[in-house]
């Protein structure tokens, strides 16, 4: 079926995973099960099939440097588990706007001379999926570079808490382009996030009323360098939080949940650790709390899911798909447009493989239903109970639970009755 031609946005640790993963599965057999990779042929593209035909940066260490050099340097540090043979792609200079914060600059200089003609290069490089590595926070400088990717005519894998594939602007933008879109923010392989949802799902499920929690994170790359920036945290936090209280079928107080990065631990290096407690009511108001920790090499976890995404993408460019792809981005990402429980996302993905066509129905089926794009906000458990009335009206006609008839017409002549009644009462008033 030919290749997926990726551009990269940000050349950390993350794009080296990514860039890393293409070459250690390129001969991986089709019946092989890879860990964190759906299918090693997805939709007719095998992971071989994807190539980076362009990469752009703002560090000096790395711009002008050919992508396999630039993936190993400094500040880099995730685990190199495949050497990179030259790829002949040369790290080109971006634009910085918000991209470089407050903390990130101590330790990075941004490259001399201009930006690139970031349409031009997309168009010379014949890119078909751009996939954004911003640092996050970086607000402006991703939504200038969705206006260089609608233009250029690609579609776009948004992998940081800015929000674009959910919010209805870009949506139309998208969909006005003809382009496809799966976003936001990645969700890890077994992240913190995938991890304090399942948990959250069988607290529910098994009829723990959930009071509070937490989930802590620390990590020593620049990801948790970058968020010690606390004004750059709002989205991840919105992203991360809302990811779990979406599957919670009842609000939680904003004081009893805090989900969210906590400190930067530099000899920790692109190791992450998540501690998350959980403290519920059973059973005759009995308590019962629950702690754990979760250690991961935090760039490795989502690059698999990123290979699958950039083939989705490809995928819906194929078969002229546009706007938000409704299943991937609610299994791929914590913030997509619509959230589904995951199981239910897996479904809806699954089915996008066999028939991409697939998800233009369902995304007609939920707005036909009148089920918006979620609007997160932090703390959102009031949102939801909305989830089951979401996941029903994505269900095609025929398959949809029936209405419950209503039982007050069982019994002929009770509105009369009450009537009556009532009218008695303000006589004798």
């Amino acid at each position: 079926m030919g290749k997926v031609r990726v551009a990269i946005i940000g050349v950390g640790n993350c794009a080296s995973s990514f860039v890393q993963g293409l070459q250690y599965y390129k001969n991986a057999k089709e019946s092989e099960r890879v860990p964190g990779i759906m299918h090693v042929n997805l939709g007719g593209y095998h992971i071989r099939d994807v190539e980076v035909v362009a990469a752009i940066d703002i560090d000096k260490n790395k711009v002008g440097k050919d992508l396999s050099e630039a993936i190993v340097t400094w500040p880099n540090n995730t685990f190199v588990f495949a050497k990179v043979p030259k790829t002949g792609v040369v790290v080109q200079r971006g634009m910085t706007h918000d991209g470089l914060g407050k903390y990130l600059s101590k330790i990075i200089q941004k490259a001399p001379g201009s930006t690139v003609d970031i349409v031009k290069l997309l168009k010379d490089t014949r890119a078909d999926v751009v996939v954004n590595y911003l640092p996050v926070g970086s607000e402006e400088a991703t939504k200038w570079y969705v206006e260089q990717v609608l233009e250029a005519g690609c579609a776009f894998v948004n992998c940081i808490p800015v929000f674009i594939a959910r919010e209805r602007y870009w949506q139309e933008r998208f969909e006005k382009r003809g382009l496809p879109v799966i976003g936001d923010d990645i969700k890890s392989q077994v992240g913190a996030t995938i991890t304090h949802r399942v948990l959250s799902r069988l607290f529910v499920e098994r009829g723990v009323r959930i009071d509070r929690m937490y989930q802590l994170n620390f990590g020593g790359n620049t990801d948790f360098l970058n968020m010690l920036e606390r004004e750059r945290l709002e989205s991840k936090k919105i992203s991360k939080t809302s990811a779990v209280t979406s599957i919670i079928p009842y609000p939680i107080s904003e004081d009893d949940i805090h989900v969210g990065p906590s400190d930067y631990i530099p000899w920790l290096k692109d190791r992450k650790w998540c501690h998350i407690r959980m403290e519920g009511t059973t059973f005759g108001d009995v308590p019962l709390n629950l702690e754990m920790k979760l250690e991961v090499w935090d760039s490795p976890n989502s690059a698999g899911v990123v290979i699958d995404s950039v083939r989705c993408a490809k995928l819906g460019l194929d078969h002229g798909l546009k706007g938000a792809l409704v299943g991937p981005s609610s299994y791929f990402k914590k913030s997509p447009p619509w959230q589904f429980p995951d199981e239910v996302a897996h479904a809806y993905t699954e089915e996008f493989i066999r028939d991409p066509k697939s998800d233009a129905l369902l995304k007609e089926r939920l707005r036909k239903a009148g089920v918006a794009p979620a609007k997160y906000v932090a703390g959102a458990g009031r949102n939801a109970a909305k989830g089951s009335k979401m996941v029903e009206a994505a269900k095609p006609a025929a398959k949809r639970a029936k209405p419950v008839a209503r039982k007050a017409a069982a019994k002929p002549g009770a509105r009369r009755a009450r009537v009556a009644l009532r009218a008695k009462k303000k006589k004798r008033a």
